[in-house]
């Protein structure tokens, strides 16, 4: 047992961690610590003393008397959440003071390093290093450790590609339905272009060839963006300081704090604000905008091409004007982020709340139908807004 003497209010971290804290009546914090390094949240102002078996040892330190901003473990699983708290992968300490039992049955205990370290060389696996650090600093829930075995060790490409691609193994610890849900988008959309490209050109649809595969390839880059963009993901991982002044730094780690969708579940140490979901909106505009116009200047680009090579040997006078390229790319620019980006942030949320649903918990297959279903009629209706937005601008 240890005592923590202090007079005044700012915000301090240990070398330890503790299990427990409760104040006395002569202002004293008194602290069992176990071997993890956790933070202690605040302190107040002024000296901050130590005491170790009171009466054979103590030590006093002087604080400015200036706030100190609060500090976290250099790795804490993913840096912060939406209430600035640290977590730990799909979970973590966050959360532990509100709704930490529910945390708990719905992902798990947090493991400790060394049951970290057994489970993983029970089943012949090595832990990224990302993960590694944070079993080290905070533990690890054990849904996103099994996950994370089980994924590592599927056939390939999927486990090679969860061993060294942070990128999609952390959305696939997240929701293990991403795959399925980004092959549904890609076949789905391909599916009714190719059906759309067959009825638009008709006779000609083999000797145009070259550009239904361009639109398709630009497609299927399109709809992994759309949905990789809002998916879930676990953060893990040393992340950007928040006491950088740089502009940039303080973008980045404002843009990280963000939910990766508007409707994104609430989750063991992460929170989000209201101002931040609203945030969230315009900030996947931008990215949905940017993807859009640079796939429209790579597609449009392509098919401009192909034409202009094309009438460069035979011309005929049914030949279609050749679409304007900035023009079009601005188009779908501006179409992926309103109507795109309103239309998914709208699907995510329904599939979370389906997902969410007890019938989806025992059936699977529930929410696999519901998001076939979902998907299949949104990509129906933004192909005819599309067409409409099109001649709208004088694109077609």
């Amino acid at each position: 047992m240890s005592s923590l003497l202090f007079g005044g209010g700012v915000p301090m971290r240990t070398e330890l961690s503790h299990l427990s804290t409760s104040r006395s009546q002569d202002n004293s914090i008194h602290v069992m610590f176990s071997q993890l390094n956790r933070p202690i949240d605040y302190l107040p102002r002024g000296d901050f003393r130590l005491l170790c078996n009171p009466g054979s040892w103590r030590e006093t330190v002087q604080f400015p008397d200036g706030n100190l901003e609060k500090k976290y473990d250099e790795f804490d699983a993913g840096g912060e959440g939406g209430d600035g708290r640290p977590f730990v992968g799909d979970g973590g300490n966050g959360g532990d003071d509100d709704g930490g039992n529910g945390d708990e049955e719905e992902f798990g205990p947090i493991m400790k390093f060394d049951d970290v370290l057994a489970e993983t060389e029970a089943r012949g696996a090595v832990l990224p290093a990302d993960m590694l650090e944070a079993a080290k600093s905070l533990g690890l829930r054990r849904l996103i450790l099994e996950r994370y075995l089980d994924f590592q060790g599927s056939a390939w490409p999927l486990g090679f590609l969860i061993r060294h691609w942070s990128m999609l193994r952390n959305r696939m610890l997240a929701d293990p339905s991403f795959l399925f849900k980004v092959g549904t988008e890609v076949v789905i959309d391909s599916c009714c272009a190719t059906f759309a490209e067959v009825q638009k050109r008709g006779k000609d649809f083999w000797a145009e060839f070259e550009l239904y595969a361009a639109d398709l390839l630009v497609g299927i880059v399109v709809d992994i963006a759309m949905v990789g963009l809002l998916a879930p993901y676990v953060r893990i991982g040393k992340q950007s300081p928040t006491s950088s002044t740089g502009f940039i730094s303080r973008l980045q780690h404002t843009c990280a704090a963000l939910p990766s969708s508007v409707f994104e579940a609430e989750r063991p140490g992460i929170r989000f604000s209201l101002q931040q979901r609203i945030a969230t909106y315009f900030y996947k505009a931008i990215l949905y905008g940017s993807v859009g116009f640079g796939c429209g200047i790579i597609g449009q680009g392509i098919a401009n091409s192909i034409m202009n090579a094309k009438r460069s040997f035979k011309k005929s006078d049914e030949d279609i004007p050749v679409p304007p390229l900035v023009k079009s790319a601005l188009l779908w620019g501006v179409f992926l982020a309103v109507s795109s980006n309103t239309r998914y942030q709208i699907i995510n949320g329904l599939e979370q709340l389906v997902e969410a649903s007890p019938l989806a918990k025992r059936t699977p297959p529930v929410a696999m139908a519901f998001t076939v279903g979902v998907r299949f009629a949104n990509n129906i209706y933004g192909g005819m807004q599309f067409v409409d937005w099109a001649r709208w601008s004088g694109v077609q």
